[in-house]
């Protein structure tokens, strides 16, 4: 069990280190920053290396017995040596954040055996920090989230395809919110209850999910698989199975959704 005051002493240390993390990503924001394809056919630009190389050194020097998973740092069995790790996306939304979209953050997570207990996710061009720590709640910009327990689905989210689905799927039905690239902060707009719920496909990585996955559950709602399952973090294979992202009291509705739809499938 990790004692309050480690958990404090790492969500400082997250909030320090995202706030410089930020400056440096936003200076490379609407402005000329190179980019490529890297494996995987998806994005990678200077700011997400620059944003890497800078989050590694701070986080790994004031802990270096914690391990490290992140994006854009090349994964080794070693991680899986420590209980604790640093899981990071340096920069989620990459596609977004080239094309000028405000909706991309910085994630951040410690994970203890296989479970997220500190998160910051900050999304300097938006203005907006949430951070969680287990059993301690969940914040934006210093200010507690409260999400009221609901059994009504109306406001949800996915990819841009599964949008596309569910549209079709049920056409009118719900108020399906226009695609936000970073799926962190997806899940983010559940943990605060802007929408009821959240869907991903199969194959989203520990870095997109670890850090929102404690705001969530510490917002009072929870992400599952499929089977109403918790993930687990920090384990040899990194991609996830389908998910469901849901605020308080939503969860099984957003679940019979998913199955009934068969959009996650």
């Amino acid at each position: 069990m990790i004692s309050a005051a480690t958990l404090q002493a790492d969500l400082d240390l997250m909030l320090d280190a995202a706030n410089v993390a930020g400056d440096l990503a936003m200076g490379y924001f609407r402005s000329e920053n190179r980019s490529w394809t890297k494996q995987g056919n998806s994005p990678v630009s200077e700011a997400d290396l620059g944003v890497d190389n800078y989050l590694r050194g701070r986080l790994l020097s004031a802990r270096p017995h914690y391990g490290w998973l992140s994006e854009e740092t090349a994964d080794t069995p070693a991680r899986q040596d420590h209980d604790t790790v640093f899981i990071i996306d340096p920069i989620d939304g990459t596609r977004g954040f080239l094309e000028g979209n405000p909706r991309w953050c910085i994630s951040m997570a410690v994970v203890t055996g296989g479970r997220p207990v500190v998160a910051v996710l900050h999304c300097p061009a938006l203005g907006e920090t949430y951070c969680a720590t287990a059993n301690g709640g969940a914040s934006l910009n210093g200010q507690p989230v409260h999400n009221p327990v609901s059994h009504e689905i109306t406001r949800i989210t996915a990819s841009r395809k599964l949008n596309a689905e569910m549209e079709e799927i049920y056409p009118g039905r719900y108020e399906i919110l226009p695609y936000v690239p970073s799926l962190a902060y997806r899940m983010a707009m559940v943990a605060s209850g802007v929408i009821d719920g959240a869907f991903a496909r199969g194959g989203a990585h520990d870095w997109d999910m670890a850090a929102a996955d404690l705001l969530i559950t510490e917002a009072g709602g929870s992400v599952t698989t499929l089977s109403g399952e918790q993930l687990t973090y920090n384990r040899q294979a990194i991609r996830a199975p389908a998910l469901v992202a849901g605020g308080p009291g939503r969860s099984q509705k957003l679940l019979a959704l998913a199955k009934s739809g068969g959009f996650l499938q």
